[in-house]
């Protein structure tokens, strides 16, 4: 977080779940809300990269985030640590439905199982997870849930169905949501980012790649990792307190 950041007084003591949280966006907004004083927990598989943010974040000066070991695709685990996270650190009022692996996929060698991993990878635990945290914002008079969706679709990108499939998918459940929610005060949002540089994302990459994606947008400058923690912020701060069932594009202008 940069020193000219905004503050919002509304996050300090907020309590956060966050999904996929160790490395790449998830990291980035980890350590965004662990800035604001809110207390954060977050699941991941990636136990030593877990850790090595949860040490950071504490050596700035703030209180470590609460991590739980959790593969997604389980969701008897989601909901246990989900329950396990809330009886450490508070019941949620912030949900961050983040984890995804857009993993490069052959429409052609695609089995059964391989599409029913792929959503359950990148769609299925977001409703689950909204499933077990709505009632605890329900009982504090409110809360924010929001998704992450990808501007791949939009643009048409081939190469792993599954994965564009499941954000086209998140769309629909966050609007859809959004009606069922909204009697309880709870809004719920979709982000939807365009190519984000991270680490993960610029590996293998070459030059004429990342060349061509920045050439797609109208700010010429890599789109990164904070750009979406920024928005998602926001998003769960009381500032943006009548926003829900929209989508929220962090492109650079490129669709």
């Amino acid at each position: 977080m940069n020193a000219d950041d905004a503050v919002y007084p509304s996050l300090k003591g907020r309590a956060v779940f966050i999904t996929g949280g160790a490395s790449g966006i998830g990291e980035s907004m980890v350590a965004h809300f662990a800035a604001q004083g809110s207390r954060v927990a977050f699941v991941d598989i990636q136990d030593e990269a877990a850790r090595a943010l949860g040490a950071r974040i504490q050596a700035a000066g703030q209180p470590a985030p609460y991590y739980v070991h959790c593969d997604l695709r389980d969701i008897a685990a989601l909901r246990a640590a989900i329950a396990e996270a809330a009886e450490a650190v508070a019941p949620f009022a912030v949900l961050v439905n983040n984890a995804a692996n857009d993993q490069p996929h052959d429409w052609r060698k695609v089995t059964v199982e391989d599409w029913d991993d792929r959503l359950a990878v990148n769609l299925r635990h977001h409703f689950f997870a909204i499933q077990a945290i709505a009632p605890m914002m329900a009982a504090q008079g409110g809360g924010s849930i929001i998704n992450l969706g990808s501007a791949s679709w939009h643009k048409r990108r081939g190469g792993m169905p599954g994965y564009t499939t499941s954000k086209g998918g998140i769309e629909g459940l966050t609007r859809s949501m959004a009606r069922d929610l909204g009697a309880d005060n709870i809004r719920i949002n979709c982000v939807v980012p365009a190519q984000v540089f991270t680490e993960r994302q610029l590996a293998g990459k070459t030059a004429a790649y990342l060349a061509d994606r920045l050439a797609e947008q109208c700010l010429n400058r890599q789109l990164l990792a904070p750009d979406v923690a920024r928005l998602v912020l926001w998003l769960a701060a009381d500032d943006s307190r009548m926003c829900t069932a929209q989508n929220w594009h962090v492109n650079a202008g490129s669709v």
